[in-house]
């Protein structure tokens, strides 16, 4: 089982998560910015943020075998603190890095008018920049939230198949999928999606257009939930190829609509359980 992980916060893990994930078969993730659980004091702050995920994230999750490339943008909380604000001027410079594949997380957190420029802002570099964009769906109200956010894709003009919409659930799944933007599931406990209901949502929906993610990130989250759902479509009927569809050829034909997504020769070690060994496992 191959799998590449499209929204996996990697800054918050260890590489003892590196080490087992690669093990799992995880051979390409994509980190979004995002909120790091503290308030940023300025702008700045973020400048070391997006090098760090350009630079020292690939180097680390390299050394496991995993290809890591990422999404920038000021993400929907911090677009309400005025101190982060002008991370919009910032972001044309590292939209234009090749690590980067897409523009986000971008979206909505509590609906503000202050979150809805700084959408509309980011769609419009999105299309500037010709990248893809991660679209953030709010935890509250997240009905209205989402067909706040795709009336809000739809007046910037991007395409809505350059277009995820993440964090998405059984009540807005269907909003999603009239609108022809991808569709986000983010498996992650306690909150969000678990395997069995995205098993659920894929017999129902099919395998089209779907990304599944693990989120894992600084809270409590499980960066081996995307193998997990794998492991539950097997088990519920679904075809390997059908699993390889989600979690590997979806998340790179939606990604590789930057250009700039980079697979060429990506390998995983495996660590052989029994022995300990490492198992080197070439990729395709």
């Amino acid at each position: 089982m191959r799998i590449f992980d499209p929204h996996i916060h990697m800054t918050s893990r260890t590489t003892d998560d590196y080490e087992r994930m690669a093990a799992a078969g995880v051979r390409a993730v994509v980190e979004p910015a995002f909120w790091l659980g503290q308030p940023r004091t300025s702008a700045a702050s973020f400048a070391d943020y997006f090098d760090s995920l350009i630079g020292w994230e690939p180097f680390r999750a390299g050394q496991f075998g995993v290809r890591h490339h990422a999404t920038v943008a000021l993400n929907p909380k911090e677009a309400n603190d005025p101190r982060c604000r002008p991370v919009l001027d910032l972001l044309p410079r590292y939209l234009d890095k090749d690590a980067v594949v897409a523009v986000g997380e971008i979206g909505y957190d509590s609906m503000t008018p202050e979150e809805d420029e700084a959408f509309a802002a980011q769609l419009a570099l999105a299309v500037a920049h010709d990248l893809p964009a991660l679209v953030h769906t709010p935890h509250r109200d997240k009905a209205r939230g989402v067909e706040r956010t795709l009336a809000v894709v739809n007046e910037s003009g991007i395409d809505p198949g350059r277009v995820v919409v993440d964090h998405l659930n059984e009540v807005t799944v269907k909003l999603v999928r009239d609108s022809d933007c991808w569709l986000g599931f983010s498996i992650y406990p306690d909150t969000k999606m678990t395997p069995p209901r995205m098993v659920e949502l894929l017999r129902e929906y099919g395998t089209e257009r779907m990304l599944v993610n693990s989120a894992a990130d600084w809270g409590r989250s499980d960066p081996l939930l995307t193998r997990a759902t794998g492991e539950a479509m097997l088990l519920a009927g679904f075809t390997d190829d059908d699993v390889d569809r989600v979690l590997w050829r979806n998340p790179v034909e939606f990604y590789g609509q930057s250009g700039r997504l980079d697979l060429t020769d990506v390998e995983v070690t495996a660590v052989d359980p029994q022995t300990g060994n490492s198992i080197l496992r070439g990729g395709s």
